[in-house]
């Protein structure tokens, strides 16, 4: 009778791979901020974190793989949840968020003004649309479709890092005090909206 044979696992193998797919993500760090108008390629990014094309491609498959990967990383350093479940948590996330961008500072502003960065958000554009839409119905069942309309833009540029870049620019505020802004200002437009549907 043969015997199947044995999966080999090694730590250090498996510490090795880790060490490897962090050091292809920080390249993709590097590259949204110091070649932000080059189109993003998985050769580049080998290049940018000094490995072979090859291990790249060990790693991820396709550069939306690597930048989904990159996508979900970031996400995690700035918040475990960063879309909101319910009405309290857009209205709460500014507030919360906005002081980690600055953590991130030079980061959040690649992946605003870089190539690489509009493509990594514009992924996750279908799932942040619907989860603000659903947050949102909670106080917009009886208003008239065009509020409604309104509202969802606002709150989409609210919560933002284009909002809290253009506050820590343009107001010379902190982080901290861009979100304490944005969540009074979503806050008062939820109410705002709450009062006019209940007229």
């Amino acid at each position: 009778m043969n015997k199947k044979p044995r999966r080999y696992h090694s730590a250090v193998r498996a510490a090795q791979a880790n060490e490897t797919r962090e050091a292809i993500l920080q390249g993709v760090a590097a590259w949204m901020q110091r070649k932000p108008h080059q189109d993003f390629t998985l050769a580049g990014i080998a290049k940018v974190a000094g490995i072979e094309r090859r291990t790249v491609f060990r790693h991820f498959a396709t550069k939306e793989d690597l930048l989904a990967a990159f996508w979900e990383r970031t996400n995690h350093k700035i918040a475990p949840q960063t879309l909101p479940l319910r009405l309290t948590d857009l209205l709460a996330a500014p507030r919360e968020v906005f002081a980690r961008f600055d953590n991130e500072e030079g980061l959040i502003r690649a992946s605003l003004h870089s190539n690489a960065g509009r493509e990594m958000r514009l992924a996750g554009v279908a799932a942040r649309r619907q989860a603000f839409r659903e947050c949102l119905r909670e106080i917009t069942q009886r208003t008239a479709s065009s509020e409604f309309r309104h509202l969802e833009c606002v709150a989409h540029a609210l919560y933002s890092a284009a909002a809290w870049e253009t506050m820590r620019d343009y107001a010379g505020v902190s982080g901290k005090e861009a979100g304490a802004a944005a969540s009074w200002a979503l806050g008062l437009l939820a109410e705002a909206v709450r009062k006019s549907a209940a007229t």
